[in-house]
């Protein structure tokens, strides 16, 4: 298990390949690809990130990703990983998150993206998003340090 300070300075727990925290987790986020680019969204609000949200009631946490998926980007996903879960020990609450790496075939224009400007594609991530003010606070803590250093040894070879 890894423990660090997020962005506003909460204690984050984060597991890789498994749900430490619970079965059903009540949010997802979901590091995309789509043909060889990293696939985000900018959010209103955060700015760009990859995208995420709340599991609905009757969703299970693989169907709210998929969903959050599409509802942000535009994207289809055709396959979807569990990398592993986190836990926020959050100043107005706890929040515990499922993290999926998904692959994309399709990325279909929408009429509306939900709480964001649709999709953002980058060859690249920066090494540092933090440095980068257009980056969402999810994209700046050691959430994603993790999850892509679990990605690329495990689907990207690089």
């Amino acid at each position: 298990m890894e423990v660090f300070k997020d962005y506003y300075h909460n204690t984050v727990k984060l597991v890789l390949g498994k749900e430490a925290f619970s079965k059903e987790p009540k949010h997802v986020w979901v590091i995309a690809r789509y043909k060889n680019q990293w696939l985000l969204t900018k959010h209103t609000d955060r700015g760009t990130e990859f995208p995420g949200g709340k599991v609905e009631e009757g969703e299970i946490a693989e169907e709210a990703a998929i969903r959050e998926v599409k509802e942000e980007t535009g994207g289809l996903v055709s396959e979807l990983y569990f990398i592993g879960q986190y836990y926020v020990d959050g100043k107005g609450g706890d929040i515990i998150k499922n993290i999926y790496f998904a692959k994309i075939d399709v990325l279909e224009e929408e009429d509306h993206y939900f709480e964001t400007e649709g999709p953002v594609l980058l060859d690249e991530l920066p090494s540092d998003p933090k440095n980068y003010t257009q980056f969402s606070f999810m994209m700046k803590d050691d959430v994603l340090t993790h999850a892509m250093h679990e990605i690329r040894k495990r689907f990207l070879n690089d």
